[in-house]
């Protein structure tokens, strides 16, 4: 039998855009324990960090197979924002609390590096006679 990849991110982000497609705003729940995190520690409370992952309110949203990453501000200083999946607890809409909780079960190997961008030089051009 052969394993597959974990189906967080891509639930990940459909739910993220079914909350956006109903104009609510995304709020992303991460463990910010993780070793690979890299949140603003001084809005961790007891261990987790509540992230706004709206359109409105980051920019360069990347939910990939391995990470959830984007810039946001806080007190008006942008800042990089890196979740690794594994520390992804949940997603859920701010105004009605509907979303998708995870499992804790997960590993970081179910969630490999994503693969690097294809050398790709762009689209070539020949001629066909």
């Amino acid at each position: 039998m052969t394993k597959m990849t974990s189906n967080k991110p891509y639930l990940l982000r459909a739910t993220w855009s079914w909350i956006t497609d109903n104009k609510l705003t995304a709020y992303l729940l991460a463990d910010a324990t993780h070793p690979k995190a890299c949140v603003p520690q001084e809005y961790v409370n007891d261990g987790v960090i509540v992230l706004n992952i709206s359109e409105s309110a980051v920019e360069m949203l990347n939910i990939s197979n391995s990470s959830v990453s984007f810039i946001a501000s806080f007190n008006q200083i942008r800042q990089e924002i890196y979740i690794p999946m594994k520390a992804v607890k949940a997603i859920y809409a701010k105004e009605n609390g509907d979303g998708m909780p995870f499992d804790d079960n997960d590993t970081d190997d179910d969630y490999p590096d994503d693969p690097p961008p294809s050398e790709s030089k762009g689209p070539t051009l020949r001629v066909v006679k």
